[in-house]
């Protein structure tokens, strides 16, 4: 579609740059019309939506087409006669009576949603009930004053309730119309967005009281006295194996003891838990967990048994943010390090990034990085190759850790003999095998359609790739794989959950869920789903022949975090063991960050980051799904309570 002159234009952009457009306009048949168009970092979405409204202001016709980096956006919702609504998108069909509920899109322009918003308002505490299911409603809160095009302006910090896990921060006009939102992505008015961080500040100073009540209920006295589990599986990760009935002492937020089963005597005042038929690991690393502007999402990784992370970019201030408010008590969180991102100033540049135009711009970042305190830099795709020997040479000299994507131009070996200590992300270690128009384009949507269209045909026991493999090994680089990044886009076509998702599919609000359903990456050049599903064996493949050439391999998601324990069922498919696998996301990160003399591992002295499970791990490594407690930081927490905090309503399965 094309919007006329002088439709209400917004934009989509972050302090990296503009990252797109969206327009609004009414029909001459009294529809209204969006138009979205967004390239982020080479992902690419171009929709267009239609929505007819009824006499109560409901929408009842809605057409959205196009398509999103997860595939086709067609959908179409529509009332009849009757009074039965009828939908259809991609990944899902349905109908049922239109009653007093509203239609929750599954796609489409995300300034269309504003209809909803609105609706919202006007429902008040009550809120409003939703197809194809859930229920949704809005509080609103502090008014602030910001610059624009015309000059000072009252907009309004509203919370979102029942569309996402936790609630979801967004803006309101002083007439309590939907005004945009803001994050490390904001959607603002044109002419609005260098109030982008101002907004984002205030609402994430508003999240951060809220986690801050939750941090307090949890991280309370009567959740650090001792506790002795009992008669437990505990997994050895320094080992690589699991020891049958042993008993585990912990107090004064360390492991105090560990012995047989039925050995230990416990103080006076200890909580006792019967660990038959339980699994205690060491608390579980997310090796690629972005933290920064969602405060919730870090509760719900501990509720998931997560208890440490690497985070391969973050902005400054947030990490620090989270660092202080973490060490004070407010915030429940898993600990960790940080990397802070370093790209081109481009287009095509990441968001949050640190941008830099020359190789000594590139190091003045790295020192930058250096003086606020943080572990690492990641290079990211649009970095000039030249830049990356200077820079990661500095970053050495300073201490931190150098890893990243693959800059456009470069292929994975000769990044890794410029400085990379580790490579991210599977489809950057089959670069490698591309052709070269695949790898001067990797800073495009090609570093996923080149491996997508090429994977299957590689030969993974080349001697070029034996090489290749052998190299990594000798130079010790570590290599992030983040399968479960790559699983849903290739291999879904939007007839079922994709695994890393489909055991909380029960558990996640209604909204969350439908949204796990994507119709996969969009197929191109006559390739077919097979051809993409041919190709992710090929990664799969590709992380077990790196495993047993002896290159260490962390486990990471690059997502919610929830998607961590499917990553080491893709490890075993890639055929690690079962305790290799969990290894990954235990003492192999703790020692890649430098803490494994703390964490990592269950032993004396340790602090105690520790989870025990419902189950034998050894024999399912989905087990770890069934989180019953959680140590952190010697803390008690009961799995539960973590779980109804963070937006859980259950056990997962």
């Amino acid at each position: 579609m094309v919007p006329p002159a002088g439709a209400r234009h917004y934009t989509i952009s972050s302090v990296a740059g503009k990252h797109g457009d969206i327009w609004s306009w009414s029909l001459p048949d009294g529809q209204t019309a969006y138009r979205m168009s967004m390239t982020l970092r080479g992902w690419v979405t171009e929709t267009d939506e239609v929505i007819g409204f009824g006499p109560d202001k409901r929408p009842t016709r809605v057409a959205v087409r196009g398509f999103t980096d997860s595939g086709d956006a067609t959908e179409n919702f529509s009332v009849d006669a009757a009074g039965i609504a009828h939908w259809k998108t991609a990944v899902d069909e349905g109908s049922a009576p239109f009653a007093g509920k509203r239609y929750n899109s599954y796609g489409g322009p995300w300034l269309a949603g504003e209809a909803d918003i609105a609706a919202f308002v006007a429902a008040g505490e009550k809120g409003i009930d939703l197809l194809p299911q859930g229920h949704a409603s809005i509080s609103i809160g502090k008014a602030v004053t910001i610059d624009g095009p015309s000059g000072p302006k009252t907009v309004k910090l509203a919370f979102v309730q029942g569309l996402g896990f936790a609630p979801t921060p967004m803006w309101l006009d002083d007439q309590n119309r939907f005004f945009g939102f803001a994050g490390v992505i904001s959607l603002l008015p044109e002419g609005y967005e260098a109030a982008g961080p101002k907004l984002k500040d205030i609402q994430d100073e508003a999240t951060a009281a809220m986690v801050r009540d939750v941090a307090h209920r949890f991280l309370s006295p009567d959740n650090r006295t001792p506790t002795l589990i009992d008669h437990v599986l505990l997994f050895d990760s320094v080992g690589g194996r699991y020891l049958p009935d042993q008993a585990v002492l912990i107090a004064d937020g360390k492991v105090a003891a560990v012995a047989k089963g039925g050995s230990l005597k416990a103080p006076a005042g200890t909580t006792v838990i019967d660990g038959r038929g339980k699994t205690l690991s060491p608390g579980l690393w997310d090796a690629h967990r972005h933290i920064g502007g969602d405060d919730w999402n870090l509760l719900q990784n501990v509720a998931t048994g997560m208890t440490n992370y690497r985070s391969p970019g973050s902005m400054i201030d947030e990490s620090l943010s989270i660092f202080k408010r973490r060490a004070a008590g407010d915030l429940l969180a898993p600990d960790g390090k940080v990397s802070v991102i370093v790209d081109r100033k481009d287009p095509l540049a990441a968001q949050g990034a640190l941008t830099v135009t020359s190789a000594e711009e590139a190091i003045a970042a790295v020192r930058k990085i250096k003086a606020a305190g943080m572990w690492g830099v990641k290079f990211y795709t649009s970095m000039n190759p030249a830049w990356i020997a200077p820079a990661a040479a500095e970053a050495h000299k300073l201490g931190l850790h150098v890893h990243g994507h693959i800059p456009a131009g470069m292929r994975p070996l000769e990044a890794v003999r410029a400085g990379y200590d580790e490579i991210t992300h599977i489809n950057f270690i089959m670069m490698q095998a591309m052709p070269q128009e695949v790898v001067d384009k990797a800073n495009t949507a090609a570093r996923l359609e080149g491996p997508a269209k090429y994977g299957k045909d590689v030969d993974l026991d080349s001697p070029e790739m034996k090489t290749f493999y052998a190299e990594l090994a000798q130079r010790k680089t570590i290599i992030d794989p983040t399968l479960t990044v790559w699983e849903p886009l290739m291999t879904s076509d939007g007839s079922a959950l994709s695994p890393e998702y489909s055991p909380f599919a029960d558990v996640a609000p209604p909204a969350v869920t439908r949204g796990w359903k994507i119709a996969g990456y969009p197929l191109f050049g006559g390739l077919t789903r097979d051809d993409f599903r041919k190709s992710f064996a090929k990664m799969i493949g590709v992380v077990g022949r790196l495993h047993r050439a002896g290159v260490p391999i962390v486990a990471g998601t690059d997502g919610y975090g929830l998607e961590l324990v499917r990553e080491l069922e893709l490890y075993q498919q890639a055929g690690l063991t079962n305790p290799e696998a969990l290894q990954t996301a235990t003492i192999v990160p703790a020692r890649m960050t430098g803490m494994a003399d703390r964490t990592g591992s269950i032993a004396v002295g340790k602090t105690a980051d520790i989870i025990l499970v419902n189950g034998d791990v050894s024999k399912t490594i989905g087990a770890l799904r069934q989180v019953h407690t959680v140590f952190l930081d010697g803390y008690r927490l009961d799995g539960d309570a973590l779980r109804k905090a963070s937006g859980l309503s259950g056990m997962p399965k």
